[in-house]
């Protein structure tokens, strides 16, 4: 009993401390309650009082191999005895053999890693290689994104979390997203927005297309909605990226990595973009890791030149010997196949939830990726909660998080989508367990309807 209680109250002064002392993002400081995490292994994590939570959102949709998996956590213990740092001019083991994996897993002719600290970095990276690279400097970029909190990756982000940060970068041009629930273009058959091609060329027209460098997009969209693109869509991006001599570049920090089922989002469409930005899914964060993947012939191009980038911990070798333990145990114990299989049982056990909660208006989704898009009204499709709300707007998804967390489910929600991306390794049993919770968590929701 005394342990119980010796926990607890060290649980507390953790909280107490992190208020105080630690400044938490995209919050209100006053309004933080974090829990206190003692430890945390498989698909489970628990807090100091004993409590333990399915964690169905891989904390930031990073955890994709799950809590303290045995092949990572002796890859750092290994790496560390043996070469704990070294600068990125030198040469290591961990990050060669990483590059070299990654060429041999990432679609078509990608070919050359330069490694970050996380996805933000990757993006700048991308960006600035694509301006250098074209000798242009416009960057085309979509309004429901999200592409990281760095000067320039907050400029890329169309979500409001970027509007704090402006004026940003210059050069950023904005195009709308082929969200096909609620298409800004109303739709209409075809649709130039959801079919891709047409609305880049239009965007194209007002803009010059011999000023634009770049196309980033989020493979699928993230945190704004997990939005799947119609087949094709990105097809007809790639091929209108091409007419035009503009790179295509494709964020897969969150579905990279048998998010979806396959090994990269891409794969999905057999599109190959000309630079891939990864981080989150590539060692699971258990050390901080990103990279900028490039082709071939940008590859070759950037080979006699200056590279103009560069950061501290690039390619620290504590987060590759991660990577590449990570990479291995993916293709060993058949990791992304495991995760294209929970895809078939989210695909009918949500539709079997939507048939129940008049609450739920969309379910989309891929692998361990998915979005259950929650409204007050499934004809009007009025959200439950409205884009970018907050305080009492924000109260019905607040409770329907509170209702799953006390029964043991952690969730990640993003104004009126709740996120199911649970490590892919998560098991039947768990999913199982989780789905039953969340169809509980669910009749809140309903309660909001009419």
């Amino acid at each position: 009993m005394a342990t119980v209680d010796t926990n607890t109250e060290l649980g507390r002064q953790i909280v107490e401390d992190a208020k105080r002392y630690v400044l938490y993002s995209w919050s209100v400081q006053d309004a933080i309650d974090p829990i206190a995490v003692e430890r945390a292994e498989g698909r489970y994590f628990w807090d100091y009082d004993g409590n333990r939570y399915l964690d169905f959102a891989s904390q930031l949709v990073n955890v994709s191999i799950g809590h303290s998996h045995p092949k990572l956590v002796a890859a750092i213990k290994e790496q560390a005895e043996k070469l704990a740092t070294i600068g990125p001019p030198m040469a290591t083991e961990s990050r060669s053999r990483l590059g070299r994996l990654l060429a041999e897993v990432t679609p078509g002719d990608l070919s050359m890693s330069f490694f970050t600290n996380g996805g933000a970095e990757a993006n700048e990276n991308a960006i600035k290689l694509a301006r250098w690279y074209t000798g242009r400097h416009k960057i085309v970029a979509r309004y429901r994104s999200y592409h990281g909190a760095t000067a320039g990756a907050i400029t890329l982000t169309g979500d409001p979390r970027r509007w704090p940060a402006e004026p940003g970068l210059p050069g950023v041009v904005r195009m709308l997203d082929p969200y096909t629930y609620r298409c800004p273009a109303g739709h209409p058959d075809p649709c130039p927005v959801c079919s891709g091609g047409p609305h880049l060329e239009e965007i194209l027209m007002y803009e010059g297309p011999d000023t634009v460098a770049a196309v980033i997009l989020e493979t699928v969209t993230g945190t704004n909605g997990v939005i799947v693109p119609p087949d094709g869509y990105l097809q007809s991006i790639r091929d209108t990226c091409d007419r035009h001599g503009i790179l295509l570049i494709t964020d897969e920090v969150m579905v990279g990595f048998g998010r979806t089922g396959r090994w990269f989002g891409v794969d999905n469409w057999n599109v190959v973009p000309d630079i891939m930005t990864v981080a989150k899914g590539i060692n699971s964060g258990y050390v901080p890791l990103g990279a900028m993947i490039v082709r071939e012939p940008i590859a070759e191009w950037v080979r006699s030149r200056y590279f103009a980038g560069g950061l501290t911990y690039s390619g620290h070798p504590l987060a590759c010997a991660t990577a590449v333990a990570s990479i291995e145990a993916f293709q060993e114990e058949g990791i992304v196949e495991q995760a294209a299989a929970s895809g078939e049982v989210f695909r009918s056990e949500l539709d079997r939830l939507q048939r129940k909660h008049p609450s739920i208006g969309d379910v989309r989704g891929l692998g361990c990726f998915w979005g259950l898009e929650l409204v007050k009204n499934r004809q009007t499709r009025e959200p439950l909660v409205p884009f970018n709300g907050s305080g009492e707007a924000a109260k019905p998804m607040a409770a329907v998080m509170r209702r799953a967390l006390e029964r043991g489910l952690y969730l990640m929600t993003h104004w009126n989508v709740i996120m199911c991306c649970p490590p892919l390794t998560i098991t039947r049993d768990e999913l199982d367990e989780a789905l039953d919770i969340l169809d509980d968590a669910l009749s809140v929701a309903d309660e909001f309807t009419a």
